[in-house]
């Protein structure tokens, strides 16, 4: 296993907000390094915890840290295959789920797996490097419509047109196969820099996002963990930017607001009542986890509990 580390963003406020029972069954659907996981562990007795990630080196993690632990299951799969890891453990529905998104720090720390354009290394970004297309892949077959939009809207960048024409320019020359390479196309596109960002950030963030499928995946992710969630279950998910922030307080908020099932009428007769209950206002880090990991400054954390 890498010696790269990981410090779990709002570890103790995440395992207070599942409000774990020490016979209860959780889901920690992105295990990561395994900081949640141990943490949920420590707090079960006859419980059980079942853990899902797509990464070959956290499953070698797992079997390393926590092979002794009767009552711990690994599954190596997308997060949205939740539902599938739950019955291959035999388990119908839990007390609890989750979900701490995005990238984490081992694998933007190791340049082989090319997430980040601090170190150079192979322009790769996949969360498991032996499925799917490559970043390097998709710089080098995507059209200009496709890169413009993905930058567009996946990094939210001002010079999303200029960046995938820059792109193609210099794929016509050499193939774009290194984080470097890649960073300093960027650069050398965009007319104006950000003092406080680098001008790759946000374009980085675009192509790791769509290798992925990242927002989509969050999408069934989220789905299919309100399915398997027993009433009085909670729903925990930590967000890094807004995109999937979004995506989790508009999840969150569908299921916690009466639906009007026939919204043509001129009054409301045939409702449906809410199947979630918001649990406290999203939760931030504190200043002084911040400070000791600038990961968590963009964290936020949301917490639903699934109604009778």
């Amino acid at each position: 296993m890498s010696d790269f580390q990981h410090i779990s963003v709002l570890l103790n406020e995440a395992i207070d907000a599942l409000n774990i029972q020490s016979t209860g069954i959780y889901v920690d659907g992105t295990f990561g390094r395994g900081g949640h996981s141990s943490q949920i562990l420590k707090r079960l007795e006859t419980g059980r915890l079942i853990s899902i990630d797509r990464d070959p080196t956290a499953k070698q993690c797992a079997e390393e840290r926590f092979a002794n632990q009767p009552n711990f299951t690994f599954y190596a799969g997308c997060m949205s295959e939740i539902r599938d890891a739950v019955a291959k453990a035999g388990v119908e529905q839990v007390d609890g789920v989750l979900l701490d998104i995005g990238v984490s720090s081992p694998q933007l720390d190791d340049a082989d797996r090319g997430f980040s354009f601090m170190k150079d290394g192979p322009l790769d970004m996949r969360m498991n490097p032996e499925a799917g297309m490559s970043a390097a892949d998709w710089v080098a077959e995507s059209s200009f419509e496709t890169m413009a939009s993905v930058f567009r809207e996946f990094g939210e960048e001002k010079f999303p047109g200029r960046i995938a024409n820059q792109i193609i320019k210099s794929r016509e020359i050499a193939p774009i196969t290194t984080t470097h390479q890649l960073a300093a196309i960027i650069a050398e596109a965009v007319p104006f820099k950000d003092k406080h960002k680098h001008p790759a950030t946000r374009v980085f963030q675009a192509i790791r996002i769509a290798v992925n499928e990242e927002l989509t995946e969050l999408s069934k992710t989220l789905e299919a963990a309100y399915s398997i969630l027993k009433p009085g279950g909670r729903l925990v998910v930590i967000s890094f930017h807004s995109l999937e922030d979004r995506i989790v307080k508009n999840f969150m908020n569908n299921y916690a607001k009466p639906k009007d099932l026939m919204p043509d009428l001129p009054v409301a007769q045939f409702v449906e009542a809410p199947t979630l209950k918001l649990i406290s206002k999203p939760v931030k880090a504190s200043d002084e986890e911040s400070l000791n990991n600038p990961r968590a400054r963009s964290a936020i954390m949301r917490i639903a509990e699934k109604l009778p």
